[in-house]
């Protein structure tokens, strides 16, 4: 009889588990579903204020990803700004992960600006590359950039080397999109 009782234990506890799963799975869905369009116009938001900032325009920004043959799989968006430029919408890898940020290319070929619109890196050393004083030294960049211990122009954040690579490689990598766009 103890081993029935188990048995019937155990069914009882699996079943019980079971629907516990099913309730959470179908709030994390309901949830989901809710917030998924939120979430997307915020993104949209950020997106569109990051192209305004790198490369003020007068034109809309059309989106020309499609034109860009060049196959880099960081680079997650292309948009030409009329006769002023392209905004590249590019990541690189940081420290902490993924930088995600939005280079201006003016029609000179030179950076206009950089918005770091998503990263994961350390608070107080990495993340300061969201610092707009900072990333005031990216205007009028052009060809490879790199920070001064790599025998560039940019001065790299202090203790965050690698978040300041990521960055200048983004800005590198937007300039040579720019230039294979036009």
């Amino acid at each position: 009889m103890s081993t029935e009782k188990k048995q019937d234990s155990s069914a009882k506890l699996v079943l019980v588990l079971f629907a516990i799963s099913v309730v959470t799975a179908l709030l994390l869905g309901l949830v989901n579903m809710v917030t998924a369009p939120v979430i997307a116009a915020n993104n949209e938001r950020v997106a569109a204020e990051a192209k305004a900032e790198v490369l003020p325009s007068q034109n809309e920004y059309e989106d020309v990803t499609d034109q860009y043959t060049g196959g880099d799989p960081n680079v997650l968006g292309v948009y030409k700004a009329g006769e002023d430029g392209y905004v590249v919408e590019i990541q690189s890898s940081g420290f902490g992960g993924m930088v995600k940020m939005t280079v201006g290319v003016g029609a000179d070929g030179a950076c206009t600006g950089v918005s770091i619109t998503s990263h994961s890196e350390t608070s107080g050393l990495g993340a300061n590359a969201t610092d707009e004083t900072w990333r005031e030294q990216f205007k009028g960049a052009s060809g490879d950039v790199k920070v001064t211990k790599d025998n560039g122009t940019i001065d790299a954040l202090t203790g965050a080397t690698i978040t300041s690579r990521a960055v200048c490689s983004g800005v590198t990598t937007a300039l040579e999109v720019a230039a294979s766009m036009g």
